[in-house]
């Protein structure tokens, strides 16, 4: 496993991230969870994302009675605020920022966390509001540093500003979906970030599954796949037959390179450097071992132009 530094930070976390959403605390039974995180560590991963809203609250719970096992400066631990609360409790004011901090943290079990990061761009409250809450909580030591999720290149260049001009807690860390199938970050987040020492860590570097190339065009997805249960909201943009079939051409090049499919998908991502980590999720051990194994794959140019060719 590789490593990279994480913006203007001195955090280093593995080139793959493990992932909470939808697994953890959720759908999978406990015993199969924690045997996902035991082999997130014996490949070397030591960056976990999870959120506060993820499964309500469960999966900050359940990595809150695995994570500290382990010593804590063996991962860096990631989390979340904005999204509504089972309560009803949502948003970046000052007021929920520190109260979710409290609530997160007394999940996790933990007494800090290294990042917390804005989980969406909260048009509700002012952007100082909610930089000088993230601020006191890194004064007050329950986060190291402080991300965001979702934001654009806009919204990320004020937040930059603002922290310049009153002293805020810097932002180091930036969290879009970016993969092959989705590039948009490429035209403001990336380069908004690049230009002020802020590195990307990834969601959906695989496009929820669709470019390990288990989908096939043409056929039925199998019932207990995640394109069966989604393929009508969040996923439907990925599964026509067009862009299944491109997906499947991908992998006479990853054959050639000795690479699963998935494993090329994840190196494309991994090859741009302002890309600290890639988050992965898994609901079996075996998956996590082959995501694992595109950490410091090179892929040379010719490589890269072929597997644009396809997508284009």
């Amino acid at each position: 496993m590789n490593y990279r530094r994480l913006g203007d930070s001195d955090l280093r976390v593995s080139e793959i991230c493990l992932g909470s959403w939808l697994t953890y605390g959720g759908a999978l039974e406990k015993s199969e969870a924690e045997a996902c995180v035991d082999a997130a560590f014996d490949a070397g991963i030591n960056f976990i994302d999870t959120a506060n809203v993820y499964s309500g609250g469960r999966a900050e719970e359940f990595l809150g009675e695995v994570l500290p096992r382990r010593r804590r400066d063996s991962y860096v631990l990631a989390t979340k605020v904005f999204g509504e609360m089972p309560d009803g409790d949502r948003g970046l004011s000052r007021a929920q920022i520190l109260k979710q901090i409290d609530g997160s943290l007394t999940r996790l079990r933990a007494e800090y966390v290294d990042l917390y990061q804005c989980h969406a761009y909260d048009r509700d409250v002012p952007l100082e509001e909610t930089l000088e809450a993230l601020t006191d909580v890194v004064r007050a030591g329950k986060a190291r540093y402080i991300g965001v999720s979702n934001w654009n290149g806009k919204q990320i260049r004020d937040g930059v500003r603002l922290a310049r001009e009153h002293g805020f807690a810097k932002i180091v860390s930036s969290q879009p979906e970016y993969s092959l199938l989705h590039r948009r970050p490429e035209r403001g987040i990336m380069p908004a970030s690049a230009a002020n020492g802020i590195s990307q860590i990834v969601w959906s570097p695989l496009a929820q599954g669709v470019l390990t190339g288990k989908y096939m065009p043409g056929q039925a997805f199998e019932a207990t796949t995640r394109a069966a249960a989604r393929g009508d909201g969040f996923m439907s943009r990925y599964l026509g037959d067009d862009v299944l079939a491109r997906v499947q051409r991908l992998r006479p090049i990853a054959g050639g390179l000795g690479l699963t499919t998935g494993q090329l998908s994840l190196a494309w991502v991994l090859r741009d450097e302002r890309v600290a980590s890639a988050i992965v999720g898994a609901s079996r051990p075996e998956q996590i071992a082959e995501n694992a194994g595109a950490s410091g794959v090179d892929l040379d140019d010719a490589t890269v132009n072929a597997i644009e060719a396809v997508l284009a």
